[in-house]
């Protein structure tokens, strides 16, 4: 009976296996062509929408190379991988107009798909949230969209390509610049750039870039101004410049799937000779062998490494107080041999590739490395205001101060207010929870960043952390909005007390670069890491930005003294 049992037992295991092979040899996949998919956000606990094509005969073994297309304004992910593949609005015949030709609008064509010309290419289109620039969350939700992909299908590291038109082309500088690494090769069509971007062409140093753009583009001169710039930083620039063409180069740019053929020439390397590579945020704290351990955020810091002859390495910085070089890996590194590297002058030998970092002790370099502090200003504890709502933020409101009814709903609408991401574009799909201090849950301090508004006698959360936080507004300072960031709990608190940050003022700030969000979020990038302003923003009281241990500068502190509405812990 033993041998029965025991033969029975194997006959049910082995059953069991081939039903789950057969399972999975004819599970359900996606089909060939474009198509949508999603991912899940953590910053709004949504479900983010981005289309996907997959080619004729995917053989999901195989290891693809990877177009990211990031759409202009006002437009989406549906119709961002139709220009992506050359494929306008559709044109015909008017039966009610004849001798007319009238073109689909976006919303006719968004819904559906035509057929698209095959390329032995995996490809994908974000939404990033609509018309909100490829900064902060919509810049988040690429690379969270970049992650999806690869948990779905086989990518070839080395051969992820960036591309992108207006809006779009904006971010593709951007996202191509701060994390020149993760591309092979980049092409922004009639770029329209973010603030920030100029100071940061020296990063496609190791980077093939292709721009676009006609002659008649009221971004002509925007574009041009970048060809200078990649002339003198990028790889390769390739430029092309359509005459007699407005700002819809893209039917040019990707017309017969060029932009496919053109970066099939390029393999991304981990590993190039010499490194560039400026930054101001510790978010964007690498490139390729290069790391930046230490310097003051906000304020540009560079390095210009290069391996000159086996193991020997040349760096000159600026802004830097710490970084280390890893090296492992690199073609003109030999472990078994010692390490020589320059720094701005200074010679060191190293025996290990483990010890090559560098670091500044009272000004001068020293070979070691730096370790931050648990106060230190680092990677997600570096400010300025604006990175508290570029991930998951709660926005919390005070029920404090006995309230009368009027009052609570007063300070309800002043947070939901906050939390409306409405932009030039129409709704940015961003939805942030409005909650009373009352309501917060211990999970929201562990998952989120908090936007406080009131003072310590009006919201319950910023007394309960009133001794650790640096700066109150005093409850009888009449007039005086005060802002700042403040890392706690490995998340940032954002306190608003008095008047509201989006104050209108006096005179309508300069823009540096294109901006497409215009919601009231949109005017936390005017603000370092901390401003109290009377009346409306122009005239400033103080503001500035805490130093790297997260101390309030002296000077700041005897403004804000001076100034009779704050009190400094």
């Amino acid at each position: 009976m033993k041998r029965i049992g025991s033969t029975f037992r194997i006959v049910i295991a082995l059953a069991a296996v081939v039903v789950f092979t057969f399972q999975i040899g004819n599970a359900q996949r996606l089909k060939p062509g474009p198509q949508d998919l999603s991912f899940f956000s953590t910053v709004d606990d949504t479900d983010q929408p981005y289309s996907v094509y997959i080619p004729d005969n995917f053989d999901e073994s195989r290891a693809y190379p990877l177009v990211v297309f990031l759409h202009g304004a006002w437009s989406n992910h549906r119709l961002g991988m139709r220009r992506l593949f050359g494929v306008g609005n559709a044109q015909g015949y008017d039966f009610v107009k004849p001798g007319t030709v009238p073109f689909e609008n976006d919303v006719e064509a968004t819904r559906y798909w035509p057929e698209f010309k095959p390329v032995d290419y995996i490809a994908a289109a974000p939404y990033a949230r609509g018309t909100a620039g490829y900064q902060g969350i919509p810049e988040q939700d690429v690379y969270e969209m970049l992650d999806d992909i690869k948990s779905r299908f086989r990518i070839d590291d080395d051969r992820i390509y960036l591309t992108g038109l207006s809006m779009g082309g904006g971010g593709t500088l951007w996202l191509g610049l701060t994390r020149p690494d993760i591309w092979a090769a980049i092409a922004p069509v009639c770029p329209a750039p973010p603030e920030g971007s100029d100071e940061l062409a020296a990063n496609a140093g190791n980077l093939p870039v292709h721009l676009f753009i006609g002659d008649k583009d009221f971004l002509y001169k925007t574009a041009t101004e970048w060809k200078t710039r990649l002339e003198a930083g990028a790889k390769r620039l390739d430029y092309v410049e359509y005459p007699g063409v407005g700002h819809n180069s893209w039917e040019w740019a990707y017309k017969d799937g060029f932009i496919f053929d053109w970066f099939s020439q390029f393999k991304r390397d981990l590993f190039p000779q010499q490194v560039k590579f400026t930054t101001r945020w510790f978010k964007y704290d690498r490139a390729y062998w290069v790391k930046f351990d230490n310097f003051v955020p906000g304020n540009p810091a560079t390095i210009d490494a290069k391996f000159t002859g086996m193991n020997t390495v040349e760096v000159t910085t600026s802004g830097v107080d710490a970084f280390t070089l890893n090296i492992e890996g690199h073609p003109q590194f030999n472990p078994a041999q010692k390490v020589t590297v320059k720094v701005d002058g200074k010679s060191f030998t190293s025996k290990s590739a483990d010890a090559v970092s560098f670091s500044k002790v009272n000004g001068a370099w020293s070979n070691g490395k730096f370790t931050p502090g648990l106060t230190s200003k680092q990677k997600g504890a570096e400010g300025p205001v604006y990175a508290a709502v570029t991930s998951s933020h709660v926005y919390v409101y005070g029920t404090g101060g006995d309230p009368s009814q009027e009052e609570l709903a007063e300070r309800r609408a002043l947070a939901a207010s906050a939390a409306d991401w409405t932009g030039m574009g129409g709704r940015i799909m961003v939805f942030p929870r409005v909650i009373a201090d009352k309501d917060i849950r211990a999970s929201d301090y562990v998952t989120s960043n908090l936007i406080l508004f009131g003072t310590r006698e009006t919201n319950s959360v910023i007394e309960k952390f009133a001794d650790n936080l640096p700066l109150h507004l005093n409850r009888d300072a009449a007039g005086y909005g005060l802002v700042y960031v403040f890392p706690l709990n490995r998340h940032y608190v954002l306190i608003n007390s008095g008047l509201p940050w989006w104050t209108a003022p006096k005179t309508p700030p300069g823009q540096g670069g294109y901006a497409f969000m215009g919601s009231k979020v949109e005017r936390l990038r005017k603000y370092p890491d901390f401003i109290l302003f009377n009346e409306t923003p122009d005239n400033v009281i103080v503001q500035g930005t805490f130093d790297n241990n997260w101390k309030l500068p002296a000077e700041a502190a005897a403004a804000f003294r001076a100034s009779g509405a704050v009190t400094i812990k």
